[in-house]
């Protein structure tokens, strides 16, 4: 397997096990359980879902699977500004976690614009 998706394995992992462990730790209300099971869901999406493109067997099929990737991906950026901006967690404690989800969002949509002009 190539080094660089070898990487956005990994990293797509580290991602949603994030994501995981932020989801034990929130608040046990209703509200922010059910914000917060749409985080754990297109969280760990995201690096099953690109796995999944990697299995791809032709690049069509590849470019479709890239392209749930960037949605899952910007779906957990939008999930986790819904759970700073309803004030279930603060800005800091999330900071680095919203950075890692619209960082993989922008590399998945410049792949997927790469892979569409070709």
């Amino acid at each position: 397997m190539e080094e660089k998706s070898q990487q956005l394995r990994d990293r797509t992992k580290a991602f949603a096990l994030r994501v995981i462990r932020l989801f034990r730790y929130l608040p046990r209300s209703i509200k922010v359980q059910i914000i917060g099971k749409q985080l754990l869901r297109a969280g760990t999406s995201v690096g099953a879902n690109y796995r999944a493109a990697c299995r791809a067997r032709s690049r069509p099929e590849f470019t479709s699977k890239i392209g749930i990737v960037v949605e899952e991906a910007d779906e957990s950026v939008y999930w986790l500004e819904l759970l700073i901006d309803a004030g279930a967690i603060r800005e800091e404690k999330l900071r680095d976690l919203l950075a890692e989800a619209r960082e993989s969002t922008a590399i998945f949509t410049a792949s997927q614009r790469t892979l569409r002009a070709k």
